[in-house]
This record gives structure tokens, sequence and C-alpha cells, in this order.
């Protein structure tokens, strides 16, 4: 339903095009094992923030938001 906003972007030269996930060591050593899958937690999370604008829209509009927080101005 949302596909319309949506736009596609170059990537910058020099960066991948992917990074394969291997969530073995977390499984061994914890025993871990995700939930969701990758399409369905990105839904769940596109769907948080169309559902909660008005949260997130007001940490946008504080002082602050955007800004360099490093020394490096």
């Amino acid at each position: 339903a949302y596909a319309e906003q949506i736009t596609y972007v170059s990537d910058r030269p020099g960066h991948d095009a992917r990074y394969a996930i291997d969530p073995t060591r977390i499984r061994d050593e914890l025993g871990w094992r995700p939930s969701v899958t990758v399409e369905e937690g990105l839904e769940r999370t596109v769907q948080w923030y169309l559902d909660n604008e008005n949260w997130w829209r007001a940490l946008q509009n504080r002082d602050g938001v955007g800004e360099r927080l490093g020394t490096g101005k």
C-alpha cells in the first residue's frame, strides 16, 4: 500500500551491495533464534512507524536532532 512512497536510489560507489548475516555464533553461544523472518520484521517495523507517527515526529522536532554530535564540526 505504501510502495508508491519508496524511492530507489543508486548506492554510493565502494559500498557493498549487501551483508550476509550468519547467526551461528549467537545461536551456539546464547541459544538465540529469531522469532520472525527478516521480511516480517521489516514489515512490522514500518507498520510501527506508520502507526506511531505522533511519537517519533515529536522526537524529530527536539533541539539538536539532525546535528552532528561529535567534535569534528
